[in-house]
């Protein structure tokens, strides 16, 4: 498997303890019911979170993001955020870890009287669940994209910006990308102009400017906020607008952001090569990041269960 979701394998995954809805069970016990809103209909909101040098990076914008989707929903999640932390906090220690993990965060609507979409059957209370794994991403290998048929909705059709369980669309796009050789989908929005890749968000450099969408039509990625802030933080350009796909095939560079990866080099766009892979602006941006999470877990170690 290659892509900005790529890990190296690790063996002790097969046997880590699983929060659910307040137990820790064996992975092969963790299970839901067919009755279940996330599995009948895809009804949730999830986060995925970095465990690093002891600390869960950037709680507190993943812990709004979370709540905040969740209130979109009209979905009570039944725990707050103290709580929350805590379960993770139970479950890390649980497993012993402490470096190197990838935490998944799920909430489901939860029981329903039976499969259907009215959200008045749900039974209640919410389903939660928390899956940490031993997740480190491989050696930099830059991603090649190619360009989807699947479009970004606007917001009042289909919120990218919500962490919803219903990923159905983006798998569309990553499978015509997977089809066409390339390792990630990159998607555009209703107008045409590009807005996110099918489980990142992509930035590009030109002439030294780098350049993202406006963020109205591609995920609300907490890692995305950071280069932004980041980069106008050194006082250099960057640009939130709107750019067409010319625009991003003839880039000195490019870059995809995600929890997991962090700052991934993309290589090529639709078969168009960049000019480097990683570029400078790439370069430098990663070795920022990379003492931001430092910085970051040194001030927010993860608390005691």
């Amino acid at each position: 498997m290659a892509g900005s979701q790529d890990y190296a394998p690790d063996p002790r995954n097969e046997h880590v303890l699983v929060w659910l809805n307040g137990d820790l069970v064996p992975r092969p016990q963790a299970k839901v019911s067919i009755f279940d809103a996330g599995f009948a209909l895809g009804d949730g909101v999830w986060e995925g979170l970095r465990l690093h040098k002891g600390g869960l990076l950037f709680l507190e914008a993943h812990l709004d993001r979370l709540y905040g989707g969740a209130s979109e929903i009209r979905l009570d999640i039944g725990l707050d955020r103290a709580q929350i932390v805590r379960a993770l906090a139970t479950t890390l220690a649980a497993n012993g870890m402490t470096d190197g993990v990838h935490v998944r965060l799920m909430v489901t609507r939860g029981l329903k009287a039976t499969v259907n979409q009215d959200p008045r059957t749900a039974l209640g209370p919410a389903t939660i669940a928390i899956v940490a794994e031993h997740k480190t991403p491989p050696a930099l290998r830059p991603l090649r994209l190619a360009t989807a048929s699947v479009r970004c909705a606007p917001a009042d059709a289909f919120d990218m910006r919500l962490n919803s369980h219903s990923r159905l669309n983006l798998i569309r796009a990553l499978l015509q990308a997977i089809e066409a050789g390339a390792d990630e989908a990159l998607m555009l929005d209703q107008r045409g102009f590009v807005s996110s890749c099918n489980a990142t968000n992509l930035f590009f450099v030109r002439g030294g400017e780098v350049s993202t969408s406006t963020g109205e039509h591609c995920f609300n990625g907490v890692t995305r906020a950071n280069i932004i802030a980041l980069r106008r933080g050194e006082g250099t350009p960057i640009a939130q607008r709107d750019f067409t796909l010319d625009e991003a095939w003839v880039a000195d560079e490019a870059f995809v952001t995600g929890t997991l990866g962090g700052i991934t080099p993309v290589s090529a766009i639709d078969g168009r090569a960049m000019r480097a892979a990683p570029g400078p602006v790439t370069l430098r941006l990663a070795d920022l990041y990379e003492a931001l999470k430092d910085a970051d877990a040194a001030a927010h170690p993860l608390p005691l269960p």
